[in-house]
């Protein structure tokens, strides 16, 4: 009995010793590698402030100091690295001075008059080819202070005023069905809620802080696509109110006629960009962006949209992560440019879907209840979100506009709201068909980031 228990536990230790070695085996190169976030460039920076408040701040008793009154100590710490640049500096030139007498007294000592000569016409050579490289930017307007130059662009009407808007005015719910349609090899179109984070991410976030905007990946310019009452300048204007920017608008019919020629065009793109970095951070609009790219200019077109198509990435490849200035087109119909032309210029392009059930229903409420509205048992939001797919935003907040009246605000408590009211108003506009959606799909195909994504999504299907 005892011979059979060892064989038997030998055996089981033989199995497990096994099922290790397979683990140990295999580990390398079955698993699969996920995805890996890229190094943040934040991170040094938070830890320095972490470590720069465990070693001063956090064992310091501030309950004496009730109003904050500076500390002399830590100031002349701060003081005293200043100054010890600033002194070394001027060490530095005064040793390099004497470096360059002593070398002066050795040549002539040595009699090296040759070498002298060669020296210089080496040193012109480099200052010639330096000057070639660093060229700058000639200055149009050098005798002319800011204050007159904005005064000019605020009578032309090219530096314009917008309504104050919030990013989260623009309301919209996540796609809870993106998931599930990714897993049966769909592709959504992205939800109301992905548009305001990635307006955010794109347009507010890096422009709001220099430092931001210099460590995070540089966008100049950002297009954004949809159809009719989506939001698209809503979005525009919300940028700018929450960085407080100045708004400069180039549409085709905005500048037509003003500065005419050549020289006219060179000045006003002199004005804007001269205008935007002194005054940062500033947003450049261009609406029915697509008219700069378009294939074939209409007979009945007298705007002259194509007056910025060579201009625009010129500019744009000139600006620097110090400039925070960002170029931002709208468009209707994007198809009507060309694809190649406008992905040259605008480095990340936005689509605003339809809104979905779930957004459709967020809207109708809160749209409701800003107007002066009531929601009461009577009034069947799912049905109303239901029966409105294809309306858009402003499609929605037009009938609702329609319906509460002053009137019908006052009714409010004798007569409560139904569905039925909001029917009728929305029957008299024409919804966006899916027809239209797959238009603006097929686009994004087309671009440089549709290609790219459609590249990843192959990759992943054959992995």
């Amino acid at each position: 009995k005892k011979g059979k228990k060892k064989k038997g536990e030998k055996k089981e230790k033989k199995k497990k010793g096994k099922k290790k070695g397979k683990k140990g085996d295999g580990g390398g190169g079955d698993e699969e590698e996920g995805f890996k976030l890229a190094p943040s460039t934040f991170i040094p920076g938070i830890d320095e402030a972490s470590t720069n408040y465990d070693e001063i701040w956090k064992t310091r008793d501030e309950t004496d100091n009730f109003q904050q009154k500076y500390d002399a100590e830590l100031i002349k710490e701060l003081k005293r690295g200043e100054v010890e640049s600033e002194i070394r500096v001027q060490v530095d030139d005064l040793m390099r001075q004497e470096l360059k007498n002593l070398k002066a007294a050795l040549q002539k000592d040595a009699g090296k008059k040759g070498g002298k000569g060669s020296a210089k016409k080496k040193g012109k050579k480099k200052d010639k080819k330096g000057g070639k490289k660093g060229k700058k930017e000639k200055d149009l307007t050098p005798d002319r202070t800011i204050e007159s130059l904005y005064e000019e662009l605020v009578k032309e009407g090219i530096l314009v005023q917008y309504p104050k808007v919030k990013i989260s005015d623009f309301m919209g719910e996540y796609s809870y069905l993106g998931t599930t349609l990714r897993q049966a090899n769909i592709e959504p179109m992205p939800s109301l809620a992905d548009v305001r984070r990635v307006t955010t991410e794109y347009g507010i976030l890096p422009m709001g802080s220099q430092t931001v905007h210099e460590t995070s990946p540089f966008i100049k310019s950002l297009l954004i696509a949809g159809p009719h009452g989506t939001g698209k300048r809503m979005l525009v204007n919300a940028i700018c109110s929450e960085l407080g920017a100045n708004l400069m608008d180039l549409t085709a019919e905005n500048i037509c006629g003003k500065y005419p020629g050549k020289a006219g065009l060179t000045m006003l793109l002199h004005l804007v960009m001269k205008v935007g970095k002194l005054l940062q951070p500033t947003v450049v609009y261009i609406g029915n962006a697509e008219k700069t790219f378009i294939k074939k200019v209409p007979k009945n077109d007298m705007s002259d949209p194509k007056r910025l198509k060579k201009e625009l990435p010129k500019i744009i490849k000139k600006m620097t992560a110090e400039d925070r200035i960002m170029f931002i087109g709208t468009s209707l119909t994007p198809w009507d440019g060309d694809v190649k032309g406008m992905c040259q210029v605008y480095q990340k392009i936005v689509l605003i879907p339809r809104p979905d059930y779930a957004s459709r229903y967020l809207l109708f409420k809160e749209v409701i209840l800003r107007m002066g509205g009531r929601l009461s048992a009577t009034l069947d939001l799912s049905s109303l979100a239901k029966i409105s797919d294809g309306y858009t935003p402003g499609h929605i907040v037009s009938a609702v506009k329609h319906v509460l009246t002053e009137r019908r605000v006052q009714q409010l408590a004798r007569k409560p709201l139904t569905a039925a009211e909001f029917v009728t108003p929305l029957a008299r506009v024409d919804p966006i068909y899916k027809e239209e959606e797959e238009q603006f799909k097929a686009f994004y195909d087309k671009t440089t980031l549709g290609k790219k994504r459609q590249d990843l999504l192959k990759s992943e299907a054959e992995g």
